[in-house]
């Protein structure tokens, strides 16, 4: 998330779909039992999970720039460890923030998965406290002006790391068009540049997110902002239910909030690529607090009515502005946070490569 946030099959998978209903309805282990002995649960190349998803959050670092520790802590508040630990990284190549895989992120990954948000831009703030950025232009990115100092560097890290890792060029790319990234056309080229530049200097281990806001009000840009299947390995969608936070008394339950995009996604842009829930959460309801814990335990209900979602990453950082809380470090949130994430449905064997 960024300032603009505060602004702002199958037969088979039907049949994995209608499996987990029962497993919820029942209250037996299915989803635990198929995923022990079945080989048709293995992780694939993209790192898609076919028999549940994964359970990921974006943890901010700490005072004294540690990942690790409010991870760890993070994690011992919910009960369980992240399958998947999501990241931003700016162009800057500076040790803080534009280092791919720092050595936080390389502890971390041994036993997670890791998510890379790699930005064409420059924060003006450490780990972009303030939201403010100068940027570096999609033309540019795709001309190759900034391969040779800043990009290739960073493809070499990635490459050295090894272990598969998933990456989003520029996140939430339909919103940045008004803050003068470029047009759609520059993204594309941009994308596919960067994604040709990985594969030209062997850096295989990378799986590529291709992230929107899922903002219906952008869906035109959204169409024209799509690299094209060969790119893209998963589609990301950012949607909140913001409620006060925005002013509004607009209350949108976990279902209400996340099915619109994903529904125009698999519509209008791709109807098999695997999805990411990349950023979500909910703003409390300071009245009625118990709809806070509501939102998050309906999520192992919904989950398998979305099949196409194999992977929910929470946004764990307040924003700017009042009722914008949507962190889940206590109360009715981190309740209903712990419930969800308990359900046999996000727990899957991370894979060690």
């Amino acid at each position: 998330m960024t300032a603009r946030h505060a602004g702002g099959g199958a037969a088979g998978r039907l049949a994995v779909a209608l499996a987990a209903v029962g497993a919820l309805t029942a209250g037996i282990g299915v989803w635990a039992t198929v995923a022990e002995g079945d080989d048709r649960c293995a992780v694939d190349s993209r790192l898609v999970a076919p028999c549940g998803a994964w359970w990921g959050a974006y943890i901010p670092y700490d005072e004294d720039s540690s990942l690790v520790r409010p991870v760890h802590a993070f994690e011992k508040k919910i009960g369980r460890r992240l399958d998947l630990v999501y990241t931003y990284h700016d162009m800057s190549g500076n040790e803080l923030d534009g280092t791919l895989l720092t050595p936080d992120e390389r502890a971390l990954g041994r036993d997670r998965m890791l998510m890379l948000a790699w930005e064409s831009t420059v924060w003006k703030e450490p780990h972009h406290a303030g939201y403010t950025e100068t940027q570096l232009g999609w033309r540019n990115i795709a001309s190759g002006r900034y391969d040779t100092e800043v990009i290739d560097p960073q493809i070499r890290r990635v490459k050295a790391y090894g272990k598969r890792v998933f990456l989003a060029f520029d996140q939430e790319a339909d919103a940045r068009i008004k803050e003068g990234a470029g047009t759609p056309a520059e993204y594309v080229a941009a994308y596919r540049h960067l994604r040709d530049r990985f594969e030209r200097l062997g850096a295989d281990n990378v799986v590529w997110v291709w992230t929107v806001s899922g903002y219906l009000g952008s869906a035109d840009a959204m169409k024209r902002l799509y690299p094209g299947d060969d790119y893209v390995d998963w589609i990301g969608m950012d949607q909140y239910n913001y409620y006060l936070c925005h002013g509004t008394e607009d209350w949108r339950d976990f279902d209400e909030s996340q099915r619109p995009a994903y529904d125009w996604l698999r519509e209008n842009v791709s109807a098999d690529k695997p999805v990411m829930l990349s950023e979500f959460s909910t703003a409390p309801d300071p009245r009625r607090p118990g709809r806070q814990r509501d939102w998050y335990t309906a999520i192992p209900e919904v989950a398998p009515t979305l099949p196409g979602v194999k992977a929910y990453v929470h946004w764990n950082r307040a924003v700017p502005g009042p009722g914008c809380d949507l962190t889940v470090d206590s109360g009715p949130g981190l309740d209903g946070y712990r419930i969800a994430g308990r359900d046999p449905y996000f727990r899957q064997d991370v894979p060690g490569r």
